[in-house]
Order: structure tokens, then C-alpha cells, then sequence
């Protein structure tokens, strides 16, 4: 007779304590909650504890009377005010997390980034306060960031998982825009953007016509993308066919320290755009300009006159065709910015 409801739920937990208040008529702030999960992805005590229960963190059980007693003690004087969001700590003292405000602009500086699952952390507030969530969705259109970047956030609460994520990022950037050339931009992936940006390879190959609009001596920005082209390995026959040995080819598709997936590494000028047969192609010093056989290479080349590399990379969000950036003057190498004609950068 001592226990009004019994109950073994293995699902959510905060789906277990609405159905506990509902079998028992308790209200969520006449009920406490020992649990030994504080928080995180099986974390019990800090989505129990937004319904409005009152909930203790003991880690290890309530293996001594003390956590009990001292528990009911801390109900009483918290009763009188009810305060969601309350949690006991395993070491007795009380945390109360500030309930969320989702028009409050908050700043923060980023210390974790996880570009593959596409999420990562804030640290923002006091010493106290546990960095915040948040997913690449997040973050403009086209925009990247990394550990270090400082960032203006606000929080909302997830109300299908209980959990708070930082959302409409924004990143701060001191630079006024007297220190940034805006430039177009075509994206590249590995091995032949470093074989580009290197200097050996001097034609780009495209079926499409994304050169075609623009006129020799236009200079672009390549951009390495996030993937390495699968040719399987058919450049290296190319490259062997005019007497480059292993190590030779290693470090003419290898990129510089500084330098990787996801920058903007150098900048190139066009020469012109023409197209070719099959037969061209297939020449053994086409097939070596492009660094790849004739039957594997597209139907317009593009001369690249010259290339240089950036005096440091540039993180910029790739994308498909020729697309603008805007980077700080004072990455590009003297004498590319010198000539009155407009500038583009292109991401390979």
C-alpha cells in the first residue's frame, strides 16, 4: 500500500513520467527522481528534469542514507519556488539550467568539428557551462567553420529529443571589406587539383561548358574538394609514360603543409577554351597535360597559362560549377592582383 503506482518503462523517459502523472494524478513538481545517467545520448536526470520533477544525480545509487535525507531537504526548499530545469548533483550541490530564451543572440567561440557526421560544439558563457550542440544545417548557406572561428548563436530545444542545439549561426568576421577581393571560384578533387596546382598538369578537360563564357587571362581560385576522383590510379600510367618515377608522382599529387581538402589552395589563369576530337585526346603530350588517357578526359580543354599557390589556404564551401568567394586580399601572391581586369577565382 506504501506505492500509488508501479511502473517499468524501457522507452523514453520523459514519455515514462507522463504516464506516470497521469496514472497517479501527481503533478511533475510533487514528484523527485533518482537516476545514476545525468545527461548525454542515455542521460535521464536532465530531460526529466525540463518536464519540471526534480531530479538527483547519483552515479553511484542510493547506496547511503545521506543522498535520500539530503535529497528530501532540498525538495522542501525547492518546492517553494519549483524552478524546471533542477538538478541535484551527485556531490549535493544544486544546478538549475537557465530556461531557454530563442530570441537571445549569444557568442561563442567553436571548439570541436566533425566534418563528416556534420555537427559540432560552441563553447559559450561561463566556465560552468557545457558547450552547445550544433549541426552544419545550421550554419549559412555555403559557409564553413573550424575550431577557433567565433560564431553568434541562438539556442532551441529540440522538443522530439528534450535537447538544446545551437541554431541561426553566424560568424563573425573582423575584416571590412576593403581587405577582401571577391573572386570566382571552381572546385577540384584530389589527386588532380594538387597535379594542377603543382604545375604539372596545365589542360582541365570538362564535357560541359564551364570555361566557355570566360576569356583568356581570366585568374580563378581552385578549390580542392572533399573527395579523391576515383580513376583508379590511371593518371599514375599517364605520368609513368613520361619517366616520372613513384616519388616523383607522390609529391607532384601531393598538396603542401597548410594545405587540404576543403581550401582554396591557388590561383590559376586561363588561357583559352577549345574543343577536341578523340584523336587529340588520345596523343601521348594531350594525354600528359591532362594527366589522363584520351578515352577518360572531356571533349573541351582549357589551357591553364600559370598557376601559384595562395600565401595560405582558405577554407571556402565548394560547390558544383564556377561560383564566387570572397577572400583576403592579402592571401593572393604579388603581381596576380596588379592588372585592372576583374579578378575570379575558381574551385577545381
Amino acid at each position: 500500500s506504501f506505492f500509488i503506482a508501479l511502473m517499468i518503462f524501457p522507452g523514453n523517459k520523459k514519455q515514462h513520467f507522463r504516464n506516470l502523472k497521469e496514472q497517479s494524478g501527481l503533478n511533475y513538481h510533487d514528484m523527485l527522481f533518482f537516476d545514476d545517467a545525468r545527461d548525454g545520448k542515455y542521460g535521464n536526470c536532465e530531460p526529466v528534469s525540463s518536464l519540471g520533477v526534480l531530479s538527483v544525480h547519483c552515479p553511484s545509487g542510493i547506496y547511503e542514507e545521506k543522498i535520500w535525507s539530503n535529497a528530501l531537504e532540498h525538495y522542501k526548499t525547492w518546492s517553494l519556488h519549483k524552478t524546471p530545469n533542477t538538478i541535484i548533483e551527485w556531490d549535493l550541490s544544486i544546478t538549475s539550467k537557465k530556461v531557454v530564451d530563442p530570441n537571445e543572440r549569444l557568442s561563442g567561440e567553436v571548439t570541436f568539428v566533425n566534418r563528416e557526421k556534420r555537427f559540432g560544439f560552441i563553447r559559450y558563457g561561463d566556465s560552468g557551462t557545457t558547450d552547445m550542440f550544433f549541426h552544419f544545417n545550421e550554419l549559412p548557406y555555403g559557409a564553413e567553420v573550424d575550431r577557433g572561428d567565433e560564431v553568434t548563436f541562438s539556442i532551441a530545444t529540440d522538443r522530439r529529443k528534450g535537447k538544446d542545439a545551437a541554431t541561426n549561426i553566424q560568424i563573425s568576421d573582423s575584416r571590412s571589406d576593403e581587405d577582401l577581393v571577391e573572386m570566382r571560384v571552381f572546385s577540384m578533387n584530389l589527386p588532380f587539383a594538387a597535379l594542377l596546382s603543382n604545375g604539372y598538369k596545365t589542360l582541365e578537360t570538362r564535357n560541359g561548358t564551364m570555361f566557355t563564357p570566360y576569356p583568356e587571362g581570366t585568374k580563378m581560385l581552385l578549390h580542392v574538394g572533399q573527395r579523391m576522383y576515383p580513376d583508379g590510379d590511371r593518371h599514375i600510367e599517364v605520368m609513368k609514360s613520361g619517366g616520372l618515377n613513384d616519388d616523383e608522382i607522390m609529391n607532384l599529387k601531393s598538396l603542401p603543409p597548410g594545405f587540404s581538402k576543403g581550401m582554396a589552395v591557388a590561383i590559376v589563369e586561363l588561357g583559352k577554351t577549345f574543343e577536341t576530337t578523340l584523336e587529340q585526346r588520345s596523343e601521348p603530350d594531350f594525354q600528359r597535360a591532362v594527366a589522363a588517357f584520351g578515352s577518360d578526359s572531356g571533349m573541351r580543354a582549357t589551357e591553364i597559362r600559370r598557376v601559384e599557390y595562395l600565401k595560405r589556404g582558405v577554407k571556402v564551401s565548394g560547390r558544383g560549377g564556377v561560383f564566387k568567394a570572397k577572400v583576403d586580399k592579402n592571401v593572393i601572391p604579388d603581381g596576380w592582383l596588379d592588372t585592372p581586369q576583374k579578378v575570379y577565382s575558381v574551385t577545381v
